[in-house]
């Protein structure tokens, strides 16, 4: 439950709009909501200003439904990751306004104003086949009220691609670097900006890239001030860390 509703829930009751076992019907829900196979949290908007997020890797098709129904019907937002076209399918026959991004395998609903958005955000990946990491990203940051712009295929094997979008790298407030291979491309970012750099290492390599250990290992040992690390192939977290940052910049 949103704060905006439970205000409006406690407002009725003062009026006497509302039995107050209607009341605490609605309440009882608050802190997390046990559906046997998972207990929804609920109160993490609360605590977080933003709901649970669903990890859909694991989980079947009809759990990630009971699970994505609950938070919408709650008045939340739904980001689902690792998500398949069988789990948007199901939702999206119920929720026609759920968004399912084949490249991140993400769904989404919201109900954004898209003129409310922040700006700030520059998600940059190293190669085309870096592009899914990057979309989970794109995806986390929006879902969280951010507008966000993106440099694809812009690694250091050609770094006259990234130095001819210099003014829109010094532009953004915080940039998710996602790279895979040697992930050299975070360092050469972080070189150029003075502004927060998430490094997102990616899967993406031949053998000696040890399925984006590599990536991970030459991050983490980033010469270049500002960098911080999440971990292989994780997007999302590269994402939310951003809008996080974000949201305290533009906070008046």
């Amino acid at each position: 439950m949103s704060p905006e509703k439970l205000r409006s829930l406690l407002e009725n009751v003062r009026d006497g709009e509302t039995q107050v076992s209607d009341a605490l019907n609605s309440l009882k829900n608050l802190p997390f909501e046990d559906l046997g196979f998972s207990k929804i949290d609920h109160h993490r908007f609360l605590r977080q200003s933003f709901p649970e997020v669903v990890f859909c890797q694991g989980k079947t098709v009809n759990q990630v439904f009971e699970i994505g129904k609950r938070i919408i019907e709650t008045g939340h937002p739904l980001l689902a990751t690792r998500a398949t076209e069988e789990m948007y399918s199901a939702l999206v026959e119920v929720f026609p306004e759920a968004k399912f991004n084949e490249r991140a395998s993400t769904i989404t609903f919201d109900e954004l104003d898209e003129s409310q958005l922040r700006d700030g955000i520059l998600v940059v990946a190293a190669g085309t086949s870096d592009i899914p990491v990057a979309e989970e990203a794109i995806e986390t940051a929006r879902i969280m009220g951010n507008r966000v712009e993106h440099l694809y295929d812009v690694g250091v094997a050609g770094l006259h691609r990234l130095l001819s979008c210099r003014d829109q790298i010094g532009a953004a407030t915080v940039l998710v670097v996602v790279a895979g291979m040697e992930g050299a491309l975070a360092s050469v970012v972080g070189g150029l900006v003075d502004k927060p750099v998430i490094a997102v290492p990616t899967s993406v390599g031949y053998g000696a890239s040890f399925g984006g250990l590599a990536a991970l290992l030459a991050m983490l040992n980033s010469c270049a001030a500002g960098v911080s690390v999440v971990n292989i192939d994780n997007g999302f977290g590269g994402g939310y860390a951003a809008a996080l940052i974000n949201q305290l910049s533009t906070v008046e």
